[in-house]
């Protein structure tokens, strides 16, 4: 069924056969979602926890706190990651070859709120290693992943780092660091 003025044409599949109409120049557009309130409908989603790392160029290791990983492609394996166009970190994931994703367990939320707030020297006590291709890795986590970088692609206010990944491993078994409703959950069993 085809809707308004459209002109009917045939297409292999159900799914392509989309009519429109078209609506007059006087109709208004819905208000624009505010940031807050963007925010709070996403603070509704249940996410992991982990540290994204870098290494800077005398090799010194640097990360912060994310939420924001997603896989992407299993052939060739493809993961992403968003970085916040503020972050005094951005430029040396803009210059590196490679970033390393440790996922936090649940005893680790020490672990993120570091990374999360401490302006400077977040490894500081941390125990970490230096994967294959020198990304820093926390140690202690439930799994890791070193990638290196395909694209930096701009979005909105953040970067989206498009990672291939190339050496990945798990350490521990446990449960996982869960972030939903702006604070930390524990999943039960």
């Amino acid at each position: 069924m085809f809707l308004g003025t459209a002109t009917a044409v045939m297409y292999p599949k159900l799914h392509d056969r989309i009519g429109f109409s078209r609506l007059s120049r006087t109709s208004r557009s819905p208000p624009l979602m505010t940031q807050e309130e963007f925010r709070r409908v996403c603070s509704r989603f249940a996410t992991g926890v982990a540290v994204l790392t870098v290494a800077d160029a005398s090799g010194s290791p640097h990360g912060l706190t994310v939420n924001s990983f997603t896989s992407v492609s299993a052939a060739p394996p493809l993961v992403l990651v968003c970085v916040d166009n503020d972050c005094s970190l951005l430029p040396l994931f803009q210059g590196a070859s490679h970033f390393g994703v440790s996922f936090l367990a649940e005893h680790q939320q020490d672990i993120s709120a570091r990374f999360a707030f401490v302006p400077e020297r977040r490894f500081d006590g941390v125990d970490w290693t230096s994967g294959l291709n020198g990304a820093p890795l926390v140690n202690g986590t439930l799994g890791w992943l070193e990638c290196r970088i395909q694209q930096r692609i701009p979005a909105g206010d953040h970067v989206i780092l498009l990672g291939e990944v190339v050496n990945a491993g798990s350490l521990t078994d446990g449960e996982p660091l869960v972030y939903f409703g702006s604070g930390y959950r524990r999943l039960l069993r």
